[in-house]
């Protein structure tokens, strides 16, 4: 079961009005991320209390029932974290480390998407799985040129290929689904058995 499936069932099963602990603890459970420690959307520090008053003041729109669609929709609001698109990493064989922390990682993953601070720019390379695997030390020929036909360029100073807004505005999540989606792509056409 992919990790939304298994959210939406918990808050399926959940009797009355759903409360901003309630949502902490499941997302925590779930996709391992703490909410609590992390900062609104626009604001530099975090705090429990805000988290939540933001998380409550959100729900607060609905009357009835919220799913877990439009929860995950609230997170991604209010935080910037789009547990959908997380979910659908899961068996991608692609890690993500974003917010200060690693969203998705397993062991024989092959590339990394490393978002900074806000959002505000994102490295890609390849995992030490893949370099002892394939005796590659840097990204396949057709991932650099998808990823410069996105607007990445290979930076020295980091290392890896890399992108930042120009704006320092966050990454849009179209722009973080056709960077993982080019990654996909080559790891279908040349990585599939690796």
């Amino acid at each position: 079961m992919k990790k939304v499936e298994i959210m939406d069932e918990y808050f399926d099963s959940h009797q009355g009005k759903i409360t901003s602990s309630e949502i902490c603890s499941i997302v925590r459970t779930v996709f391992d991320l703490d909410l609590e420690t992390k900062p609104i959307l626009g604001e530099m520090s975090s705090s429990e209390n805000k988290a939540r008053m933001a998380i409550d003041y959100s729900l607060a729109q609905y009357e009835k029932g919220v799913s877990g669609a439009e929860i995950r929709k609230l997170i991604n609001q209010i935080f910037g974290i789009n547990l959908d698109a997380v979910s659908s990493l899961d068996g991608s064989r692609i890690s993500l480390f974003s917010k200060d922390q690693w969203i998705n990682r397993q062991d024989r993953d092959l590339f990394v998407v490393h978002t900074g601070p806000g959002d505000v720019d994102v490295m890609i390379y390849p995992t030490d799985f893949f370099i002892e695997r394939t005796g590659l030390k840097e990204l396949p020929e057709d991932l650099k040129q998808a990823l410069i036909n996105l607007g990445f360029y290979y930076d020295n100073e980091v290392g890896h290929y890399y992108y930042a807004d120009a704006h320092k505005n966050a990454v849009p999540d179209a722009f973080k689904g056709q960077t993982i989606g080019a990654i996909l792509k080559v790891i279908r056409q040349s990585y599939q058995n690796l």
